[in-house]
């Protein structure tokens, strides 16, 4: 009884949600009627249609509608180009495939001009960026999104994977988390559909970690239904309810009746598998009242089949038949109308194909035609600049000459200065290893005078015959012979990582692993400045993902980027240190970690990051750090080379070097590896 309570308390949520959509309405329609400002109106109506998008679609229809009024009223392009593919979306869901289709190729034409986003407002309502560029392409991304959905459901999915690959590298570019978060969902359920569940649930973990960075959430309730369908495929069915009910929760928050529909059914789907009818009838009856309501005859007719299976079960048979009658009736009627609106969606598709094609066209002749003009052009300054060319050429002679002169000169102290940048980092890895091998060799003194003594020891008591005390003495010679081996073994290892470091790198990628040469070039710089300054001291702080393994890259050349960056950032807060700062603690952490964002590489990408908590980089210099022989240091004490060398070799890998700067506060430098 208890349970039945829960379920039927659980089934009343959406009606506790109408309730509050109610007061929602009723605080637009009120802030609608308290405005005269157009463009307050449309954004209104905007908000408006979107919430009502995935329950009600004719109201939602109207409110676009007339959010496509004011943006043509106000010649708001990117909110005209919106309200299109909002109504293309609507129509979908009502099953206007070609009206969809039409109001689809309309909005791409509108946000295809970037002059479109010139007379713009409220920018950030596209993209969550200020960027006219990225609120006009983020329109794109979501158009072609959602046409591989238009696609998907008359099963052409050469076409599907185009728009969806397209919808992918907008995305990406942008990295715009709603898009990413999407698609990647969308790609999870071709997977799954194509019975691949691993696959597609590698795409939902992926859409996940996208939402968690994102401030949408609309997508949430939609993922989490599609992943309580994987653990219903793997019988994990305790998951399988977790997610569904988180799926409803969320879905109710955003009024997705449409998706709290399928949930139910879902759940009811469930519950028949393992065999508890009464709940899984409560679930079905539920889900089959709410798509009559928003109306949807796709779930009506889902609804009245999985009906007749329950009631098959129960032995009910009359009611059974009954159902499964109904469900086909729609179905069959659903099918009827689907090839007319085929045919009708090929025809529109092929003619707004070709309007595109003629646009393009258009575009195409009218580059041509400023092409030719600006061809004219350079002929006309060819001409001109010949004219003066024999004038000129005894000068510019002179003036090569002396040039030549010049980069030869620029050439040898640029050289001079690579050459003083390596010996200054070839110092300070000296130093530092001159310290770390220090400590073995004074283990292998201390234990050789100790063996002296107790060999001199030995002796005196083998001439009085005591043999148990000169047992006793040999084995300590024997324990400290093993220790001297042992630190002996230890400084040559040390020697041997010395050689391998300054060697000549043969550009040759092997297997590292990133943390041990993160780890052990932190205390190398640590000991090479304070080889060279006593009085220098900053706290050290690691947090490394032992999940790395060994990466592939150049050892010595990575090697050099770290030392770079650590001995940097000990220069900073140490300069911070010396300033007279109350109460400052220098500290230098350094971080790896694994990011799996599949466009970076085939596993992803390594992050390598040093921290600093000194003064930070000034802004107006932010753009100048990477560059040859720029440095912030005083005159003497840097070549500026340092970090352009750092940035080379990062992208010698494949990879970026970035920066995070507060002024004040620290910075933080970022190596990103690809795998």
């Amino acid at each position: 009884m208890k349970s039945v309570r829960g379920i039927l308390f659980f089934l009343l949520i959406p009606f506790i949600s109408l309730a509050q959509d109610a007061k929602y309405f009723d605080s637009l329609n009120r802030a609608l009627q308290n405005t005269t400002n157009d463009t307050i109106k449309m954004d209104i109506y905007r908000n408006m249609g979107f919430y009502q998008q995935d329950g009600k679609v004719d109201s939602a229809l109207s409110y676009h509608e007339k959010q496509l009024a004011f943006a043509k009223k106000l010649n708001l392009k990117l909110y005209e180009a919106d309200a299109y593919e909002q109504i293309a979306y609507v129509k979908s869901w009502e099953g206007d495939l070609s009206g969809s289709l039409k109001f689809y190729y309309e909005a791409l034409k509108i946000a295809g001009d970037p002059k479109c986003a010139e007379n713009g407002w409220g920018y950030s309502n596209f993209s969550y960026s200020k960027s006219p560029e990225d609120a006009r392409l983020t329109i794109i991304g979501m158009i072609h999104f959602e046409l591989s959905g238009l696609y998907n459901s008359l099963q052409l999915y050469k076409t599907v994977r185009f728009h969806m690959n397209e919808a992918f590298k907008i995305g990406e570019k942008l990295q715009n988390l709603k898009i990413l978060t999407l698609t990647a969902r969308d790609l999870g359920i071709l997977f799954a559909n194509n019975n691949q569940p691993d696959s597609a649930f590698k795409y939902y973990q992926m859409a996940l970690l996208f939402n968690q960075k994102s401030p949408y959430t609309k997508n949430l309730g939609p993922l989490y239904t599609n992943i309580g369908r994987y653990y219903e495929t793997q019988r994990q069915y305790d998951s399988t309810k977790e997610y569904f009910k988180k799926s409803i929760n969320v879905s109710i928050l955003n009024n997705q009746l449409n998706n709290i529909t399928d949930t139910y059914f879902e759940f009811g789907k469930l519950y028949l598998i393992t065999n508890q009818l009464d709940t899984a009838l409560y679930y079905t009856l539920k889900a089959v009242a709410l798509a009559q309501s928003i109306p949807s005859e796709f779930l009506v007719s889902s609804g009245y089949t999985q009906l007749s299976s329950i009631y098959e079960q129960q032995k009910n048979t009359a009611l059974a038949l009954n159902y499964l009658k109904k469900g086909k009736s729609i179905k069959d009627s659903l099918n009827d109308g689907l090839i007319s609106k085929i045919t009708q969606f090929q025809n529109i598709d092929f003619e707004e194909q070709l309007q595109l094609k003629k646009i393009v066209d258009e575009q195409s002749s009218f580059q041509n035609k400023l092409m030719i003009i600006g061809l004219i052009a350079i002929i006309l300054i060819f001409i001109l600049l010949a004219i003066f060319q024999f004038r000129n050429s005894r000068q510019k002679q002179k003036a090569n000459t002396v040039l030549e002169k010049t980069l030869t000169n620029l050439k040898s102290t640029q050289t001079q200065l690579i050459q003083s940048e390596k010996m200054a980092s070839l110092g300070e890895l000296t130093a530092g290893i001159a310290h770390e091998i220090q400590n073995p060799l004074n283990f292998v003194n201390n234990f050789s005078e100790v063996n002296t003594e107790l060999l001199e020891e030995l002796k005196t008591e083998a001439d009085k015959g005591n043999l148990e005390e000169v047992k006793a003495i040999a084995d300590y010679i024997i324990s400290n012979e093993q220790k001297i081996n042992h630190h002996g073994k230890r400084a040559d290892a040390i020697v041997k990582g010395m050689l391998q470091h300054s060697r000549t790198t043969s550009g040759i990628k092997e297997p590292a692993d990133i943390n041990k040469l993160a780890d052990e070039y932190l205390r190398l710089a640590y000991h090479g400045l304070r080889a060279k300054d006593k009085s220098f001291n900053a706290t050290m702080k690691t947090d490394f993902d032992k999940s790395l393994g060994n990466i592939n890259v150049i050892p010595q050349d990575i090697g050099r980027v770290i030392l770079n960056l650590i001995t940097n950032a000990f220069y900073v807060v140490d300069e911070k240190k010396k300033s007279g700062v109350e109460n400052y603690e220098p500290t230098v952490s350094i971080s790896t970690s694994h990011s799996p964002l599949p466009w970076r590489g085939v596993g992803g990408e390594v992050l390598i990051k040093v921290t600093d908590n000194g003064n930070g980089i000034p802004q107006k210099v932010l753009d100048k750090i990477f560059q040859p022989f720029f440095t912030t240091k005083p005159t003497g004490q840097g070549t500026g080379l340092g970090l352009s060398l750092s940035y080379d070799i990062v992208k010698a890998h494949g990879g970026e070097l970035k920066v995070e700067t507060k002024e004040g506060e620290g910075s933080t430098f970022i190596i990103h590896l690809p795998i």
